[in-house]
């Protein structure tokens, strides 16, 4: 891992060497070592303090997605301690609305945050159940820094036939690129109805990255101008990550007292790059 671990951080051990780390803080997932190797990226300059974002790992976006709403940024759960419940097969974080929640969002609602490594993959599910007496809307997302060697040999192999917003240039709606994402500058898109896998590719390396529940796929990396202004940001620290993101953006999920949503985003290590690097 990249940075100092958190007094509050837990551990677990999965099959084969798979092992991955999480704090009850915004039940943030911070490091995910498979085959030997590093999957996430943690900025070594990002701020642990209370009601600051961790920079790195996956936070939780809940229930707002950046500022598509009247409350924080990204929503209050990635700024929250969560309960952590005791699991001998997964690492478990549970929130309900408090004072600080209610502050913001006037619902009463429990949320849990499952994650589950595997033999070659990891599995982080978001459960939402609505414990209030009136229905309620939120968006949600699971904010994966991906670890890359280089930003410059990172691909986003999937998406080329769906079209997307760029919120870097004002949410302007974009056809279908026919190409994979590359990173050659800030790249903040909002692909809809992303059903397919998608592959992530570095060099010889490569992450198949699934979704179950989600809609929606962003794709963020914020470039070297938007980077140099992060002060949590470690010095071309944005050539070291990509973040693909399992969301659900467009279409708010929609529960009525007593409903439950769960959406989950799936990493799995695959062997070799080499066939989509033709062409790519």
């Amino acid at each position: 891992m990249n940075a100092p671990s958190l007094p509050t951080s837990s551990h677990l051990n999965g099959p084969g060497d798979s092992r991955v780390e999480a704090s009850a803080f915004g039940a943030h997932v911070l490091s995910w070592r498979c085959r030997g190797r590093e999957r996430l990226y943690l900025s070594p300059n990002a701020s642990f303090g209370a009601g600051k974002a961790i920079r790195g790992g996956v936070p939780v976006i809940f229930p707002q997605f950046a500022q598509r709403g009247d409350g924080p940024r990204h929503g209050f759960a990635r700024t929250l301690t969560w309960e952590a419940e005791p699991d001998p097969e997964r690492l478990r974080f549970r929130l309900r609305d408090r004072e600080e929640t209610r502050r913001h969002w006037p619902y009463r609602f429990e949320a849990e945050l499952d994650v589950e490594p595997g033999e070659d993959r990891l599995r982080i599910a978001l459960t939402v159940r609505n414990a209030d007496t009136d229905p309620f809307e939120f968006s949600a997302a699971l904010h994966t820094y991906l670890a890359v060697g280089d930003i410059a040999a990172a691909l986003v192999h999937g998406l080329e036939d769906r079209p997307y917003f760029d919120s870097a240039r004002g949410d302007s709606a974009c056809p279908p690129s026919d190409a994979p994402v590359r990173f050659d500058g800030e790249v903040d898109r909002v692909y809809a109805d992303t059903r397919r896998p998608l592959r992530i590719t570095d060099g010889e390396h490569m992450l198949r990255c699934e979704a179950e529940g989600f809609a929606d796929t962003v794709v963020w990396n914020p470039g070297a101008e938007l980077a140099a202004g992060m002060s949590d940001l470690e010095p071309d620290g944005h050539r070291r990550f990509v973040c693909v993101e399992a969301a659900q953006v467009l279409r708010p999920v929609r529960l009525e007292p007593g409903q439950t949503w769960t959406g989950a985003q799936i990493l799995i290590v695959e062997s070799s790059s080499a066939q989509y690097r033709i062409g790519g």
